[in-house]
């Protein structure tokens, strides 16, 4: 049986105490930006992006170098075949 609450929950206080502080959320004014690669399995690479920099060729070479090494690194039974598929979906 599922039973749904349409008026908040009281808390019970003692005599006195004042009532808790909730945080607040902050948006943060930097931004991130994380590739994330990954298999059946689980996540093969990740790579954060430096505040500033600029996704271009020699950025994109340089995170496919770190993916295949990782690769070689962690999943040793797919290095030994003649191709890997990389396929966007």
């Amino acid at each position: 049986m599922h039973m749904t609450r349409k008026q908040p929950i009281k808390r019970i206080r003692a005599k006195g105490k004042s009532k808790p502080k909730r945080s607040r959320q902050s948006r943060s004014k930097i931004k991130v930006m994380l590739t994330v690669f990954f298999d059946y399995r689980d996540v093969v690479h990740y790579e954060f992006l430096a505040p500033g920099q600029i996704v271009n060729k020699e950025y994109y070479l340089s995170v496919m170098q770190c993916l295949r090494e990782t690769i070689h690194k962690k999943r040793p039974e797919l290095w030994g075949r003649q191709f890997l598929v990389f396929a966007p979906r």
